[in-house]
């Protein structure tokens, strides 16, 4: 990591625009690009602008990506540096000059956004790739498709991707409206791999309490799916403590860096990665090192990235946690119309150019 870190980093202009796309979970996304301008590695031989970095903000209010919109990127970016030097610059400055986060993590996210276009800038101004300076190699990345199933909850869905790809597995979030009836329909499927929980969550459109019987009955339906973020509680420890139970317990939304992981009520055995979540680079790499020393089996999340930030994500499993049930399904998957000729798992990973970059 020490290599990456000091990688060196010219920063002569700033730029971004924003992102909009309807979901498949019936929103509105919006996210912002940022991109970071920077000469060629040959300096004063090059244009100012020759390379550009991109990193994109993934928060989830509106408002936000639309006063960044209208008041422009904050000031003070532009400079030399190392990737170190910049981050360590990046907490000394006002990323929200105009509003203030209205959720704690959003901070991180912003951050993020940064720290992503610098790598970006930065690999490509030393003619390198991430690959090439952690020394991993791109290897063939599995995915699951996380979707939502309507109000009221179906089986058509899933139903209407399996008809394209029978093989292809899911990340489902359990609510409360989900019947016994679909439960066991989708249970005789076989293809869920992981069932979001969302008991971390506070304050946010999709919390769910924890339901002891509820997780009780989807223990015992998907007996071989990782269970993410449940909500621990008095009521809830009967279930999630047996064996068979916490050897299945994933974490996702409390994860921003190695002391959450050590704080966690049981060691785990999986961990969620959305690297937004960790602000960064630092803290995202030395999260990953410390699963890979003590054995926790990670995979890759997403947050409904609509630009270069889905492609970001997606190396990042490639390199780090490729055989495992990674939430880094192309873009495509969260249209609200399914395509005929969505990619299948795994993707084959593109040749490696310098920069952050998928392709």
């Amino acid at each position: 990591m020490d290599e990456l870190l000091s990688l060196d980093l010219d920063i002569v202009d700033t730029s971004h625009r924003q992102l909009e796309r309807e979901t498949s979970s019936e929103f509105t996304r919006k996210t912002t690009e940022i991109a970071l301008h920077g000469p060629a590695s040959n300096g004063a031989e090059s244009e100012p602008n020759a390379l550009v970095g991109r990193g994109e903000d993934v928060i989830y209010d509106a408002d936000h990506h639309e006063t960044l919109d209208r008041t422009g990127l904050p000031e003070g970016i532009t400079g030399t540096y190392t990737l170190r030097s910049f981050s360590a610059h990046l907490e000394d400055l006002d990323l929200f000059p105009s509003d203030t986060p209205s959720r704690p993590d959003f901070a991180e996210y912003r951050q993020w956004a940064f720290e992503s276009a610098a790598l970006d800038l930065a690999l490509q101004q030393a003619g390198t790739s991430l690959g090439e300076v952690i020394g991993r190699e791109r290897s063939p990345l599995r995915f699951v498709a996380s979707t939502r199933l309507g109000e009221p909850p179906t089986t058509e869905r899933v139903e209407a991707f399996r008809a394209i790809d029978a093989d292809l597995e899911y990340k489902l979030d359990p609510t409360p409206a989900w019947s016994t009836e679909l439960i066991e329909d989708l249970a005789s499927m076989d293809v869920v791999r992981i069932l979001d929980l969302k008991g971390q969550y506070e304050g946010t459109d999709v919390d769910v309490p924890g339901d002891p019987a509820r997780y009780r009955q989807l223990v015992e339906a998907f007996p071989d799916a990782v269970l993410e973020d449940p909500e621990v509680r008095e009521a809830t420890r009967p279930v999630l403590e047996a064996e068979d139970v916490r050897s299945r317990l994933s974490w996702d939304a409390i994860i921003h860096g190695v002391a959450d992981v050590e704080a966690l009520p049981w060691e785990p055995e999986w961990l969620n990665i959305k690297p937004s979540r960790f602000g960064s680079i630092e803290s995202l790499l030395e999260t990953i090192a410390h699963c890979e020393r003590e054995g926790i089996t990670c995979y890759g999340g997403g947050q409904f990235e609509l630009g270069v930030g889905r492609g970001q994500i997606q190396l990042l499993a490639s390199l780090y946690y490729p055989a495992a049930p990674n939430d880094v399904a192309p873009g495509a998957y969260n249209d609200p119309e399914i395509g005929a000729d969505l990619p299948s798992s795994p993707l084959e990973p593109p040749a490696a150019s310098p920069g952050f970059r998928w392709t």
